[in-house]
């Protein structure tokens, strides 16, 4: 004879202890009904279902059955097809809202996940063990603090060059403020967004990031000026950093500066999706899926500010005199002045007969 083996939850079991000490008359049905959270007319349907089938009867009765919100079949297999070809690659978050708002599908980010992991299909973007770390407190004002960094990632996977973006993340509110893809990190992609950045917002109390020589100097090399002056020159970008009064912060380590790393690793998630699904192979065809990202991206993840009034300061009628090389050259006795191979003639002035051995400034405009 083969017996059924049935599996009671840890409230079955309760109800089991409960509706016998009411079938055996220690416990009224009214007090059992106040334990159970029931009604005593459904206490009564219970001793008469244990009365039938002992404790095995109290097991719920929708247990093996099909849920009745469960999900249409054709509906999930539209919705696994969808996540193994159009949507390859995406995370369940970013999946749920696609289906909602490009293939009008809603559901929640739940029933989505317990149905990939159900087809096999898991997360593409892997999560470290949490480890136990002191947070910075956000910046009170928006433009009191900027981070800024770059990413090199295969944004175009197999479809066009390798790219780096650069971006400014405002540590009040987590709004990317300004962002593009560049063929490196150098300080001309940086002039271009800062002057931008500056254009379009004002000018930062202060900037944060990393010790890439575009921003500080490494090296150990002190000139003779340096040594008579007794401090180094700064480098190009930290020069148009003084000259707007920015005062950069350098990290110490990547975790110094987590906020700003954590974006890059939604973005070469959430980013590289959108450039896939919008089929992008090439810089211009990037940027172009990457401003239309950005709006949408402070929309959903951009948070307001601890103070209502910014930081930001007005910016300087001759921006493009700051976000740009300058270069120090010594006029020749000819009132010429060399530069990258190039030679450039000072013409006669009223006021002075000659500029040979004069120190000029040479403007290189981006």
């Amino acid at each position: 004879m083969n017996r059924e083996t049935f599996h009671l939850s840890e409230k079955e079991l309760q109800r089991v202890a409960v509706i016998s000490s009411c079938v055996q008359g220690t416990l009224t049905c009214a007090r059992a009904a106040e334990l159970l959270a029931l009604t005593p007319r459904h206490v009564k349907r219970l001793k008469s279902r244990y009365r039938q089938g002992s404790a095995a009867a109290l097991a719920h009765v929708s247990r093996g059955r099909p849920s009745p919100r469960r999900l249409p079949e054709p509906l999930r297999q539209r919705i696994l097809l969808l996540a193994r070809t159009r949507y390859a690659g995406f995370n369940d978050h970013h999946l749920c809202e696609k289906l909602g708002e490009v293939e009008g599908l809603s559901l929640g980010r739940e029933t989505l996940r317990r149905l990939l992991r159900s087809a096999g299909l898991g997360s593409p973007r892997k999560r470290r063990a949490p480890t136990h770390r002191q947070r910075r407190l956000a910046r009170a004002r928006e433009g009191e603090m900027l981070l800024l960094d770059a990413s090199l990632h295969r944004w175009l996977e197999d479809r066009g060059p390798e790219l780096t973006l650069l971006g400014f993340l405002d540590d009040a509110t987590r709004k990317v403020l300004a962002a593009e893809f560049f063929p490196t990190e150098d300080a001309r992609g940086y002039f271009h967004l800062l002057r931008r950045l500056v254009r379009r917002h004002g000018v930062p109390l202060s900037l944060y990031g990393d010790r890439h020589p575009v921003f500080v100097r490494n090296d150990d090399h002190w000139s003779l000026e340096e040594q008579l002056a007794g401090k180094r020159q700064p480098t190009q970008f930290g020069r148009a950093l003084a000259q707007l009064g920015v005062t950069y912060i350098a990290a110490n380590s990547p975790q110094a500066k987590g906020r700003i790393e954590r974006l890059w690793g939604t973005f070469q998630d959430r980013l590289t999706s959108e450039l896939r699904l919008a089929g992008a192979a090439d810089r211009d065809g990037a940027n172009a899926v990457l401003r239309r990202f950005l709006p949408d991206y402070n929309r959903r993840f951009a948070r307001p500010p601890r103070a209502a009034e910014t930081a930001w300061r007005p910016a300087p009628g001759n921006l493009d005199r700051i976000c740009c090389f300058v270069h120090e050259r010594s006029v020749s006795n000819d009132n010429v002045v060399q530069w990258e191979g190039r030679s450039f003639q000072i013409p006669p002035q009223p006021k002075r007969f000659s500029f040979a051995g004069a120190q000029v400034q040479i403007y290189e405009s981006l």
